[in-house]
């Protein structure tokens, strides 16, 4: 039992995670294509700017609870994707130092090289962080020992000699470069005014239909590949509550932006967002890391988890430490409302 609460409380950290980095991201993603001028980019720059290094947090929180909670599934994530896991310190390096150094210099190459690297670090890490949950929808090659390693690739076929990369993989990728992109263009929207929130508006409403189209192809080979996402949906039927934020969430986007509720569809992109990474986590569950090789195989919940003693007492702790940077989060988005000046 309680192994199941830190397999939500994971979930839930993550997709918080997903929700709040996701339109700094986005923001990445979208900026070079939407500003189209040094103070446009400087908008949206200082949108995310009170909040980008704070969103990160959430990932280390993230990461740290994971290791608490299933050193089993840590261990192996962390050795068979030791690669894709360097690229992505990397690549969140790149994104944080752009930010950073961009200003410093006045000069015709130093702000848009790093113009540059803030897009194609966000973009990359976009893609990475789908190619991930891809993997893990997927199932990896664990062996009776709980560890494996995959390849950057192989024959891009997602069997029981996959690599990292595969279509199914890359196919994910792409879903979660489109979602973020929407996510950033609804934040950035939101925060701003004038051209660039026109060109921002209409960037969003012409990669929305992307949006659908990657959403109905994930869920559609999700279900073909992962044989437990069928059993967990037949067995618990409720579970389709989630599947049906995604649809409210798609939904409320074109809604409101039709109808220029800049608030509304936002959020409605952070349901789209939730509902996605919960659709998924319902239909893995007991499974943390299934395996493709062996179902038996697989990590789940109760053996990858910590002995039950140490996650009742670290439950003790992780509520305030969590109640107290949930509180830093609301104060500091609260403080910075608004719009962001010209």
């Amino acid at each position: 039992m309680i192994g199941t609460v830190w397999f939500c409380l994971v979930a839930i950290m993550i997709a918080g995670y997903v929700v709040l980095d996701g339109f700094d991201l986005g923001a990445g993603i979208i900026h070079l294509f939407v500003a189209r001028t040094e103070q446009e980019r400087q908008q949206v720059l200082r949108s995310i700017g009170p909040v980008w290094d704070g969103n990160e947090v959430w990932l280390l929180a993230g990461g740290g609870t994971l290791y608490f909670a299933f050193p089993a599934l840590y261990a192996a994530a962390f050795s068979g994707f030791y690669l894709a896991l360097m690229m992505v310190l990397w690549l969140l390096i790149l994104r944080g130092i752009s930010i950073e150094l961009r200003g410093h210099i006045e000069s015709p190459i130093w702000k848009p090289f790093w113009d540059l690297v803030f897009g194609g670090s966000s973009a990359l890490l976009a893609l990475l962080y789908g190619a991930a949950l891809g993997n893990v929808v997927r199932g990896v090659p664990l062996d009776g020992n709980g560890f494996f390693f995959l390849p950057l690739w192989t024959n891009l076929q997602p069997g029981r000699d996959a690599g990292i990369v595969d279509w199914y993989t890359l196919l994910v990728g792409g879903a979660s470069f489109v979602a973020l992109a929407i996510h950033g263009c609804c934040w950035v929207v939101l925060k701003t005014s004038g051209d660039l929130q026109r060109r921002a508006r209409q960037f969003g409403d012409r990669i929305w239909w992307a949006v659908v189209a990657f959403t109905a192809a994930i869920t559609f080979f999700s279900f073909r590949l992962q044989p437990n996402l069928n059993t967990e949906f037949e067995v618990r039927p409720w579970g389709y509550v989630f599947p049906l934020l995604v649809v409210a969430g798609l939904v409320g986007m074109y809604v409101f932006s039709v109808r220029r509720r800049d608030l509304g569809t936002f959020l409605s992109s952070c349901l789209y967002l939730v509902g996605m990474l919960t659709s998924a986590t319902f239909g893995l569950f007991p499974y943390v890391l299934p395996s493709n090789l062996e179902p038996e195989a697989g990590l789940t919940v109760s053996n990858a988890a910590a002995a039950p003693y140490g996650l009742y007492i670290g439950l003790a702790w992780w509520i305030p430490g969590m109640l107290l940077a949930a509180v830093y989060s609301v104060f500091v988005y609260q403080h910075f409302a608004g719009k962001v000046s010209d």
